[in-house]
This record gives C-alpha cells, structure tokens and sequence, in this order.
C-alpha cells in the first residue's frame, strides 16, 4: 500500500484527474453552483469563498497520520467539470464522484469512477467503498458500472457499496 501523502494525477480518455489545489476554488464554485447537485446531499452551493477555505483543509491533509485524503479535480477539455476523491486508510478507501449538472448525461461520472478505481488498484488499495442514496439511481448506475456491489448496509441514510481490488 502506498504511503504517498499526496495524490498522483492520473487520466482516463476523456478526463485528466489533477490534484486538488486551492487555485481551483473559484472555477470549481461555477462547476458545483447548481443547487440540484445537494437533492440527494443536502446542503448547498458553496461559494468561491468558502470552496478555497475547505480546499486549504483538504490539500494540508487529514489530521490523522494513519488516513490519506486524496482529491482530484476533473477536468475535460479546457475547463473542469467536477471532482473525485478518497479518503484512504491502510489498505481500504471510501471514495466519492461529484460531476456538475452541466456536463451529466455525457458518461463522465462513470468514467471518472472507473479511472479512480483502477487508479486506487495501482496504489496498493484493496477495496472501495461508497455511499449512495437509495434514490439516486444514476450514482447507483456510476458505483456499478466502477465495480461496486450493494452491500445491504446503510449509514446516515446511505446504502454502502463495495468493491474488492
């Protein structure tokens, strides 16, 4: 298993997952700013403001020395469309896709997912893991189409899905 503090870029035909910094704050507010990405979530749109300082918590790492946070922007083209990420520990990582409602429906949700978990494969993980609302029915099709199962298991509402690499 990797013990790399900082995530490694990595592509997928369409996409290019670049390490998050803190300069993307301000195009990513615009990426994530429809309120219908919180339906299944709550919450909302962050501003550019409030983006920059939860990415200066991000990249400065998890606090405990025994978890990664690794967190990719995605982009496409010219400009980035949304964001992967895993928190890692030992040999297990939780993972999370997030794609901007102007640029779903185009399959780079799936796409990013799978890049991901090939991405984490190489990096020593072992198994997956990701939460789902039971309603939302095009991130239950990303976590299967990127290998994950249901599991039967719900936390915080979440069904728990899982994956063995």
């Amino acid at each position: 298993m990797t013990t790399d503090r900082r995530p490694e870029p990595f592509a997928t035909p369409r996409l290019d997952a670049l390490p998050l910094r803190v300069e993307y704050a301000d195009e990513m507010a615009a990426v994530l700013a429809d309120p219908a990405l919180h339906t299944f979530t709550g919450g909302a749109p962050e501003s550019a403001e409030g983006l920059r300082a939860r990415y200066v918590r991000q990249t400065a790492g998890s606090p405990d020395p025994g978890e990664l946070w690794w967190n990719w922007v995605l982009r496409a083209g010219e400009g980035l469309v949304g964001y992967v990420q895993a928190t890692v520990r030992g040999d297990r990582a939780e993972i999370a896709w997030v794609v901007g409602v102007p640029w779903q429906g185009r399959g780079y949700a799936g796409e990013a997912a799978r890049g991901l978990v090939a991405h984490l494969r190489e990096a020593g993980v072992t198994t997956a893991v990701a939460h789902v609302h039971p309603e939302h029915a095009a991130s239950a099709a990303v976590a299967a189409g990127a290998g994950l199962a249901r599991t039967g298991e719900r936390e915080d509402g979440e069904e728990r899905w899982r994956l063995g690499l």
